[in-house]
């Protein structure tokens, strides 16, 4: 596979050099090096293949107890809780898995590290770089990147559900503080240095950062950090149904430089609704609906991609494992359900873009985009030539369209399940406003496509 790259012609897109957008449609798979056998690997590479992801994310040094706790094949990450001595054995499977998932066209999102292994206010830890350990974390960061260099389907991913720095964090944040911290604490120089590492052997990597969740992105802490190639919101699970995920990427769509956004943890599927600091079962869980909302919102608002998760598999949850937060199903069945099948007709649905740039525009919403479960996201070529909008709620809207009089659109109706299209018509408006109301369909939620057509 050719490495990620920016997209030549829309800095906000990722693509290949002749201009073909890489639309990434990822999938959380944190725990996968520490849990999964190399035939598990395989399984799961080959069901979210089929699925039509192109991205699965994980993790060298994992979150739970990730330096204790050997892998299926009896290994540990480091030797000695030393960067500086990473275990062969262990890198051996992070090839394994790079190997298998471009075989399948998937790239891998590598975190060398979760962020609780680098000084953070939560987290077990263990912390083994520490304010100040610059040189250590240039010396991981090469190591690693050495043992992969012959893999290019890797997006390095830094961070790791932590805060690159306190600089903007409120006084009431709901994590957990420990002695040491204060809005001053500043990580991103030792992010800085291990990503300096890498690029010392691979100097066309990529970079995204993976933060805490809210809205709180890396446009907001680290945007202009010259490392920074991608910036990723986590909009995560813990702030009930939808988040307004379309504002926090049209914010980040709109900040100088322009860098691709990407929503890099929506609610994930399956997940109880907002646990924290207790669940109220009577809340119940994220559900593919929920899902859809998100995902679909967060690309036509204008990101680069978008990452599922399902909350049993993260955490490659089966009976016998210590359960994270209310697993409802072991992590094989949990591969099908149904909010995994209907994301990959997202990346389908962009197909019609052919090899036309694609960009955001609520510009057509004459009386606004709407707020909450109402609220819808347009995108659109950049010359008219296809629109396409998403409603979260079938409901009538009223948009306009700059065209020429005379000009004859084809409309289609569609739903975000299965991409089947549930009505059709023309319509022709000499560059005025109309109004329009989806059919009947099976979805709540659908998707209006406009096509310009020659007359």
């Amino acid at each position: 596979m050719l490495p990620l790259k920016i997209h030549p012609k829309n800095p906000h897109l990722l693509g290949s050099a002749d201009g073909v957008e890489m639309f990434l449609l990822g999938d959380t798979a944190w725990q996968l090096l520490q849990r999964l056998s190399r035939d598990e690997i395989q399984y799961y590479l080959d069901n979210r293949a089929a699925k039509g992801f192109n991205l699965i994310c994980t993790v060298f040094l994992s979150e739970f107890d990730g330096l204790r706790v050997p892998n299926q094949e009896s290994h540990v990450p480091l030797d000695s809780f030393e960067p500086i001595q990473i275990n062969a054995q262990y890198l051996d499977l992070v090839k394994f898995l790079l190997t298998e998932a471009n075989q399948r066209g998937i790239f891998v999102g590598l975190l060398p590290t979760w962020g609780d292994k680098m000084t953070a206010p939560w987290g077990i830890g263990p912390r083994i770089f520490e304010v100040g350990d610059e040189a250590k974390c240039f010396d991981f960061g090469k190591l690693l990147a050495e043992g992969l260099k012959d893999h290019s389907n890797i997006l390095w991913v830094l961070g790791g559900d932590r805060p690159a720095n306190l600089s903007k964090t409120a006084l009431d944040w709901p994590y957990p503080w420990q002695a040491g911290f204060t809005v001053d604490t500043d990580w991103e120089p030792l992010w800085r240095a291990m990503s300096q590492g890498i690029v010392q052997v691979l100097p066309e990597a990529l970079f995204a950062f993976h933060p805490q969740g809210g809205s709180l992105s890396t446009s907001q802490l680290i945007h202009k950090s010259d490392w920074l190639d991608i910036n990723m919101i986590q909009s995560g699970h813990g702030g009930g149904h939808d988040i307004p995920i379309w504002d926090w990427i049209g914010r980040d769509y709109a900040m100088r430089p322009a860098k691709p956004t990407l929503d890099a943890e929506p609610n994930y599927e399956d997940h109880p609704v907002s646990p924290w600091p207790t669940w109220d079962p009577a809340s119940g869980y994220f559900d593919e609906y929920d899902v859809r909302k998100q995902c679909y919102r967060s690309v036509f608002a204008g990101g680069c991609g978008v990452i599922y998760g399902h909350h049993c598999v993260w955490q490659f949850w089966s009976e016998g494992r210590e359960p994270i937060m209310w697993p409802q199903f072991d992590w094989k069945t949990a591969l099908d359900r149904p909010g995994a099948h209907h994301v990959g007709q997202l990346r389908k649905l962009l197909n019609r873009f052919d090899q036309q740039v694609r960009m955001p525009d609520q510009s057509v919403f004459v009386r606004g985009q709407g707020s909450g479960a109402h609220a819808k996201c347009c995108m659109r070529t950049e010359d008219w030539q296809l629109v396409m909008i998403y409603l979260p709620m079938r409901e009538a809207l009223e948009i306009w369209i700059p065209t020429a009089p005379g000009t004859h659109y084809k409309l289609e109706w569609m739903s975000p399940i299965n991409l089947v299209v549930q009505g059709e018509s023309f319509v022709a408006r000499p560059d005025q406003p109309f109004s329009i109301e989806p059919p009947e369909g099976l979805s709540p939620d659908v998707i209006l496509i406009l096509s310009r057509v020659l007359t």
